[in-house]
């Protein structure tokens, strides 16, 4: 007699389900509502300004103290979410959030508002890294995951381009800390949805934080980024160099310390995956370029075309949504056709889009910002992929760490971009309108408009009427310049990540993740342990 057949175990990954979909609509509003409020703030600052008049070095810590925050914690939020469970750390993170928030709204002196901003920075770091490493417990199905992630990432492009749109219509019925109390409704919706639609996780046999390493990553990141964005705004000095060196030093004194540590603040073998670290390259130059020129082209249209902020966000909007139609369909594109090919052509796309609008100077408006929507359609599968190439090299255990270092590249090469494409800008300005300039205008008011287009315009109401108006459009066409050299420098890196995508990652097939740990199991719902902390005892959701 036979013995009766064994049938195969099914190894496939389960899929998720109603519950996981319902939970990442939670999981995409405060995602989308980090970046809104950054954005955002940049339309309410002449309203503050007149209210709180603060300094100017209070205003330039109002605006950069949430990004700072953001940027410096979320490494140590991403292993700290692994240690003592993702969905409690985004829990404790949308309480500060709200409460920093209504702190914000009402804030009734600079100091106040400072450290309302800087306290909404840390909770927004608790929060970034928390809802993606959420979504790959979540979605543990490739397609599926793929899919999530796109939704994840494409919020992040409608906050941005939203912000604007919403901060215009706010500031035009309410005050300005109107536009703060956004976050208050949808992080008490968080507050109250979570524990029953998000499942809890914590990477097994996690150890303590170790504190110099915390320590040492916030001095660096800070450091870092804090030196990037001066040397942005007020060119080469002494100082901004020492602290950009600095930020440098401490950055590889602390990765020589994760090498000698047995349980590190950051696993440095996850660079062992080819994938994760080209795609960690990718994100970190790709939102270099994005955050230069986008920038440049906010700017652009604000001074050079003379547009209101609203109308500047709805001359931006289809960008916006040609982004949401690339993010959402990269998955399924790549699963067809193979990640490498799919990012790849995307970024050969943006880089066509740069081209395009490199010609700035010499087409009309409509023309430049389909260069410019060509783009930003073509970062959306960059920032998907990308994003799900880093978070699915990662084992699941590791996957809060993981999230937390592609927020990290997105960040800091968001603010690279803005420095080093902004700087660039600026330099081809100055020449252009030192070139463009009538020989009648004073040398003093040719100095002064040399800064901005804003200290143009105040120079040029100083002057006769015609040559006010010629030094204006001596500044135009000098800024429209800058938007052009930048383009051209975009191009250029959109299509080097074609090639490296191409070239690197064509071995890395559609939704590759890899086998958790042994030991790796996510945490109960409903299962405490006897001293009331919850342990690993079940199965993947």
């Amino acid at each position: 007699m036979e013995p009766s057949a064994v049938p195969a175990r099914d190894t496939r990954p389960p899929r998720a389900g109603a519950r996981e979909w319902i939970g990442l609509a939670v999981l995409a509003l405060p995602t989308t509502l980090l970046t809104l409020d950054i954005t955002v703030l940049n339309l309410a600052v002449p309203h503050l300004s007149a209210d709180l008049e603060p300094s100017s070095t209070q205003m330039l810590w109002i605006i950069d103290a949430y990004g700072f925050m953001i940027a410096a914690f979320l490494v140590t939020m991403g292993s700290l979410g692994d240690r003592i469970g993702r969905r409690r750390l985004l829990m404790i993170g949308a309480a500060g959030f709200a409460a920093a928030s209504l702190v914000a709204a009402y804030a009734t002196s600079p100091a106040m508002l400072i450290a309302a901003r800087a306290a909404l920075g840390i909770a927004g770091a608790t929060l970034m890294p928390s809802t993606l490493a959420l979504i790959s417990n979540m979605f543990r199905d490739p397609g599926q995951r793929g899919t999530a992630i796109g939704v994840w990432a494409t919020c992040f492009s409608v906050g941005a381009a939203s912000g604007p749109l919403v901060g215009g219509l706010l500031l035009e019925y309410f005050w300005w800390g109107s536009v703060f109390l956004m976050g208050v409704p949808v992080m008490v919706l968080l507050l109250v949805t979570a524990p029953f639609l998000l499942p809890e996780y914590r990477a097994p046999g996690a150890g303590r934080l170790d504190m110099t390493s915390v320590l040492l990553s916030l001095a660096a990141i800070l450091l870092f980024v804090y030196g990037i964005k001066e040397l942005a705004a007020y060119g080469l000095s002494a100082e901004y160099l020492a602290a950009l060196a600095g930020g440098l030093l401490l950055g590889v004194v602390f990765v020589r310390r994760q090498r000698r540590l047995a349980d590190p603040l950051l696993d440095l073998r996850l660079f062992a995956d080819r994938a994760f670290g080209v795609a960690l390259t990718v994100l970190l130059l790709g939102l270099a370029t994005l955050g230069g020129l986008y920038l440049l082209v906010s700017q652009y249209l604000q001074s050079v075309q003379g547009l209101s902020p609203f109308q500047a966000g709805l001359w931006l909007l289809p960008s916006a949504l040609g982004t949401v139609v690339s993010s959402l369909t990269a998955p399924a594109l790549a699963r067809r056709f193979g990640p490498a090919n799919v990012l790849g052509t995307a970024m050969v796309l943006s880089a066509v889009g740069c081209v395009l609008l490199a010609q700035a100077p010499h087409v009309g408006l409509l023309a430049a910002m389909a260069g410019f929507t060509l783009f930003y359609v073509g970062t959306g599968p960059l920032t998907v992929l990308a994003t799900d190439l880093v978070v699915g090299s990662a084992p699941a255990e590791k996957a809060g760490a993981a999230s937390s270092l592609s927020e990290t590249s997105m960040e800091i090469g968001f603010a690279a971009g803005i420095a080093l494409l902004g700087s660039l800008g600026a330099v081809l300005y100055r020449a252009g309108l030192a070139r463009e300039a009538p020989s009648d205008v004073p040398a003093e008011a040719l100095e002064s408009a040399s800064v901005s287009i804003p200290a143009a315009t105040a120079e040029a109401e100083r002057l006769s009427p015609e040559v006010g108006e010629a030094l204006l459009e001596a500044a135009r066409l000098g800024f429209t310049d800058g938007v052009a050299g930048a383009a051209w420098v975009g191009a250029v890196i959109t299509a080097v990540l074609g090639v490296l995508s191409f070239a690197v990652l064509r071995s890395v097939s559609s939704g590759q993740v890899p086998e958790p740990s042994q030991d790796t199991t996510p945490v109960r719902d409903t299962a405490p342990s006897k001293n009331g902390v919850e342990e690993h005892t079940g199965s993947e959701n």
